[in-house]
């Protein structure tokens, strides 16, 4: 896991900030592996005080089609958050 990220304990994010306040990378020998891997780490990150994009992620990590690789630039129009 790599977690690339200018924030830390205590930070306070302005009101107009960017929405990507860290960027995290799981690398593992299989895609399901970093896929796995992935899930877990979003699953124990902690982040208060804002909303993000982490329970989409969740569910992205679940999602048979894209665990199984079969996505394209339209895939976003069929998933659908439960």
């Amino acid at each position: 896991m790599r977690v690339d990220s200018h924030a830390y304990a205590g930070y306070t994010i302005p009101p107009y900030y960017d929405s990507m306040i860290a960027k995290i990378i799981a690398v593992a020998r299989t895609r399901e592996e970093a896929i796995n891997t992935m899930h877990r780490a979003l699953s124990e990150y902690v982040i208060e005080g804002i909303k993000t994009t982490i329970p989409f992620h969740l569910q992205l990590m679940k999602d048979e089609r894209f665990r199984a690789g079969d996505f394209n630039t339209k895939f976003l129009e069929g998933f659908k958050m439960i």
